[in-house]
């Protein structure tokens, strides 16, 4: 019976360093600084450990263009546990997908595009109605039960085009008919932030909040408009989604300013932003947000804690004795370093978030 040891680790809630023992791909017991003993030890100190990130906006459809990636590449390669890839596919390929996550050692999750067509061919999916087939979605999301966790829906002028505001419509009424919620991406309109934002109901998601385009989250006076605050005090959830083009310092540290904060911190990683930037991996979006002065913990609790809760699966936010090993092993490294967000503006990091090893059960991957 193997035993596996992480040493003289930490959380982020405290300095109190312990032992975690994993034994068949458990969490086993969780002891005194070096006291526990078992076949493999690995030494752990200066790093934390926290239960596994879970990533709540990636693209993982390896072969698409441009919006697609290796689901290991953006998941336990870079600390990354639990990845949900946010509408990469419709129903025609939601297949594909669900066989990918068969054989991936990431933990994949999957939205549903609300387009039968997803993002595979173009990136006007929701630009013509009988794209949006609504019995197809519900089959589909009955026959990916428990693999597909919500239906995801753009809402760009880029992407519904003459169609406005009816692609939402029928995306809310989907939602209703298979009981998942709706993670809707904002951008540059028509339609207006306000007519989306008014749509959403609690917890659904509206992503790539911080974005710093027009028809953002500011009016022109750089005050919070109030749509915003009505769609959080209904329950609405607020997710970075950072991606290549939608996320803003200015307006991050406006919103904090003003005491709105994400419910969780995503990446909106595919190959392009991963290789080229800004994104690079959910841990650079982590450190950013520590630049704008959020704690280390608060960053944690948001690709954990709170992304679990959504998920409806708390045992991938904790660590307890008992549950299925589901850990991420990192580091926050002193080092100057300058950081980029969408709009080319930059912020200089004085320490970063390095992520040094996964574990999903019996399996640890290096980072």
């Amino acid at each position: 019976m193997h035993t596996r040891v992480l040493r003289s680790v930490r959380t982020v809630h405290s300095e109190q360093r312990f032992d975690l023992v994993l034994r068949q791909g458990q969490i086993a017991a969780i002891e005194k600084s070096g006291t526990a003993a078992g076949d493999e030890i690995i030494n752990c100190s200066g790093q934390y450990v926290s239960s596994g990130w879970i990533d709540m906006h990636v693209h993982a459809m390896d072969t698409y263009q441009p919006y697609g990636d290796d689901a290991d590449k953006i998941g336990v390669s870079q600390g990354v546990t639990t990845i949900l890839d946010a509408g990469s596919c419709g129903a025609d390929h939601m297949e594909e997908l669900y066989r990918l996550s068969r054989t991936a050692e990431t933990r994949l999750l999957a939205l549903l595009n609300i387009s039968r067509i997803g993002l595979g061919l173009r990136q006007d999916e929701l630009s013509r109605a009988e794209w949006i087939d609504q019995q197809l979605a519900v089959e589909t999301a009955a026959r990916y039960s428990g693999f597909i966790v919500g239906l995801k829906a753009r809402i760009s002028r880029s992407v519904v085009k003459e169609e406005g505001i009816s692609p939402l419509n029928a995306a809310l009424r989907i939602s209703e008919q298979v009981h998942l919620p709706l993670m809707v991406h904002i951008g540059s309109g028509p339609p207006g932030i306000n007519e989306v934002l008014n749509g959403l109901r609690e917890r659904d998601i509206v992503t790539h909040y911080l974005h710093g385009k027009a028809n953002n989250i500011l009016d022109d006076k750089n005050e919070l408009i109030p749509d915003l605050k009505s769609a959080i005090r209904r329950g609405v959830h607020l997710d970075v989604g950072h991606g290549t083009a939608s996320f803003s310092f200015r307006v991050a540290e406006i919103a904090k300013d003003c005491g709105v904060h994400p419910d969780t911190i995503s990446s909106d990683i595919y190959r392009g932003n991963r290789l080229n930037g800004p994104v690079h991996s959910l841990a650079d979006v982590m450190t950013k947000f520590m630049v704008i002065g959020y704690t280390l913990a608060e960053v944690i609790d948001r690709v954990t804690i709170r992304a679990a809760d959504w998920l409806g699966r708390p045992e991938l936010g904790r660590i307890q004795v008992g549950d299925e090993a589901n850990l991420t092993l990192f580091e926050v490294v002193p080092e100057s370093r300058t950081m980029i967000d969408s709009n080319g503006d930059t912020r200089l990091a004085e320490s970063v978030i390095q992520p040094k090893g996964a574990i999903i059960g019996g399996n640890f991957y290096s980072s």
